[in-house]
């Protein structure tokens, strides 16, 4: 049947996508989890701690999406040159990429330095006890202020990390990650509560925890890529210079500009969006933070994805396959909806145990529960825009990626759950289910991209 041809592949496709996806499920997997511990771990010292923790990771999120973006940009053409054979194209990726992480570390210690406290209070918009917005803020504080530190390794363990998986090696980030997870997590429980003669910090020990296993991964993966020359021949000569050829500067610029601002407005967008929730409390940012943390365990399968179609479907385009990167794309799409159609449900089942973890009040834990089945019950929608995007993506379509995705968020997204948030009483869960089923639009948007190929493009082709 044409349908079955259309969106099925064999068992030889399949077993092709799932030896790349399945070391980044692995990795973002094992990540997620450790932060659903972590987040444990920092929620016994109560919804203070927890919330400040919370907040303070808003910010820090903002940095690594943007972090995320600035690779982005020139990561398109490091996959496209992979498929090319190019190996000095990948070299002038890799350097573009180092000058944007220093761009980026300046600007995100200068922000959070001079301005972190006032973004905390934007937050913290809570009626009645000032003591516990107070504990919140000196909470939140005190975890940023260390976790700047880790700014620096983060930033340049993404240049390494991401140049690796776009050349197909996606085995020894998982191992980087791995390891970084082990030590972040045995240092949460030595330092957090103060275990084995360890001193008691609490927020403090869970940000050194963290900053910890950013060197150790970033050790790893340098280490490891220079001692790899023979299996990674674009190391050699790499720092020689840090000139990007003119012509090649032009293209990334062109692709990678609109990359960038996408993903700087769209992680300022989602910060907003969750200021826009903390209207309705401390209550509300506790039990998001729960919701979020344990549906970024689940998320994690559809999220891989993403990075799969950018290196498989980037590398088909790259040699000139066109019409093949068409039919790859579609068949990943399909079975990306199918799996999140098969993990919601388990998510929503599973829902009302997760929040049973935390010390928090029961008004917080029946809220995340409900969080937890709406994003349970859009994970499908999410599943397939996410996949959208990195298809529009794969080809350099990064205008169309633009306003696909964080006009998309300010234009639509926003202004609702603005309204909704600061000039209603609408309750937090019909709020937010009206904020998520705006992604309904999106979709079908983004079906329509799809299906008509204007992400179809040979980008290194004449470079």
């Amino acid at each position: 049947m044409k349908w079955k041809e259309k969106f099925l592949g064999d068992k030889a496709f399949y077993r092709m996508i799932l030896m790349v996806a399945i070391p980044i499920i692995v990795q973002n997997g094992i990540t997620n989890f450790v932060n659903l511990l972590d987040n444990i771990m920092v929620g016994q010292l109560g919804t203070e701690s927890m919330s400040g923790v919370s907040i303070a990771n808003q910010l820090i999120n903002v940095y690594n999406i943007c972090i995320f973006g600035g690779m982005s940009g020139a990561g398109i053409f490091t996959a496209q040159y992979f498929g090319k054979g190019d190996q000095e194209g990948i070299r002038s990726t890799f350097r573009f990429k180092c000058l944007t992480a220093l761009i980026m570390i300046a600007a995100g210690l200068l922000i959070l330095g001079f301005g972190g406290s006032k973004l905390v209070h934007l937050f913290l918009n809570e009626e009645g006890s000032a003591a516990s917005i107070e504990i919140t803020w000196s909470e939140s504080m005190k975890y940023l202020h260390i976790m700047m530190i880790g700014l620096v390794p983060y930033a340049i363990g993404q240049v390494y990390v991401s140049t690796l998986r776009e050349t197909g090696e996606t085995m020894l980030p998982m191992k980087a990650g791995i390891a970084a997870i082990l030590v972040n997590l045995v240092f949460n429980y030595l330092l957090i509560y103060g275990s084995f003669g360890f001193p008691r910090l609490g927020v403090e020990g869970a940000a050194i925890a963290t900053v910890l296993s950013r060197f150790v991964e970033l050790g790893i993966v340098v280490i490891w890529t220079h001692t790899h020359k023979e299996r990674m021949p674009y190391v050699e000569g790499i720092y020689r210079t840090m000139k990007v050829p003119f012509a090649l500067l032009k293209q990334i610029l062109a692709k990678g500009a609109p990359l960038m601002i996408n993903e700087v407005l769209w992680a300022s967008g989602s910060a907003t969006l969750a200021q826009c929730y903390s209207m309705r409390g401390l209550e509300a940012v506790a039990a998001i933070n729960i919701s979020y943390t344990i549906a970024n365990l689940f998320n994690v399968i559809f999220m891989s994805f993403g990075t799969v179609i950018a290196i498989v479907v980037g590398s088909q385009l790259g040699a000139g396959k066109l019409e093949e990167a068409k039919k790859t794309d579609i068949k990943i799409i399909f079975f990306v909806v199918c799996v999140c159609i098969a993990v919601g449900s388990l998510m929503a089942a599973f829902a009302p145990a997760f929040p049973r973890l935390y010390q928090t009040s029961d008004q917080v834990r029946s809220l995340a529960v409900q969080l937890i089945r709406v994003l349970a019950l859009f994970m499908p929608v999410m599943g397939f825009t996410h996949a959208s995007y990195f298809t529009m993506r794969s080809g350099g379509k990064t205008i169309i990626t633009f306003l696909f995705d964080s006009v998309f968020m300010w234009v639509i997204v926003f202004p609702v759950a603005y309204i909704l948030g600061h000039h209603t009483t609408v309750p937090l869960i019909p709020m937010y289910i009206i904020c998520q089923s705006t992604d309904l639009i999106k979709a079908v948007i983004g079906g329509v991209l799809i299906q008509k190929g204007v992400w179809i493009n040979n980008m290194v082709e004449d470079i």
